[in-house]
């Protein structure tokens, strides 16, 4: 049995506004009074996990031990298939120090502008962790194609190059409600609610 997130403080470890602002929009529902991690100054940890869990539970442990209070993290990535899963686990590292996702989109296109598959997916996993150390992990898996070039304002990452299985316009060109439907973090949400959390009527 999951352990259950009864309301109040929760930490999102991220200093990703994008990333913060996509979660807090699906927790709403929930009772949890939201604050980023970088809201709270608190330090990134070294992520050297060789998964997205690994690097979800150290992110969420390092936030919920640093702040007392339960912490989300996220850890997602685009995986390209041609790139045998490149960027996966270091989609962000691929934006470079400055975190410029139009340099990470640019690299992506051009390592699979010859290749004739341009299918990847997006995975995420989500673990919240509470300060005595517990933890939950879920994850979650989005397919589709990459294109280019990039289309579309509302989304955040590299997400102007991705098409969803069964769409025809970007993550960046749907409405938030839309891509939360559907997406990699989504699904992994949708699995931590069903198991940890109760909607607040």
């Amino acid at each position: 049995m999951a352990r259950h997130f009864n309301g109040g403080k929760l930490v999102i470890a991220s200093h990703n506004p994008g990333k913060v602002r996509e979660i807090g929009d699906l927790l709403a529902p929930f009772g949890a009074d939201v604050i980023s991690a970088a809201e709270l100054n608190l330090p990134e940890p070294v992520e050297d996990g060789l998964t997205f869990i690994a690097n979800a539970q150290i992110k969420a442990k390092a936030a919920a031990l640093a702040s007392g209070f339960p912490a989300l993290a996220d850890d997602s990535g685009l995986a390209v298939h041609a790139l045998c899963g490149e960027p996966g686990i270091y989609s962000a590292r691929w934006a470079g120090p400055s975190k410029d996702f139009s340099i990470a989109m640019r690299k992506v296109e051009q390592a699979i502008e010859n290749k004739e598959d341009r299918s990847a997916h997006f995975a995420c996993a989500l673990t919240l962790c509470w300060p005595d150390g517990h933890m939950e992990s879920f994850e979650g898996r989005v397919d589709g194609t990459m294109v280019w070039p990039p289309r579309g304002d509302k989304g955040f990452g590299y997400d102007p190059t991705f098409v969803a299985s069964g769409m025809d316009i970007t993550f960046a060109e749907m409405q938030p409600t839309a891509k939360h439907a559907i997406s990699h973090r989504a699904q992994a949400f949708r699995k931590l609610v069903e198991a940890c959390f109760e909607a607040v009527s």
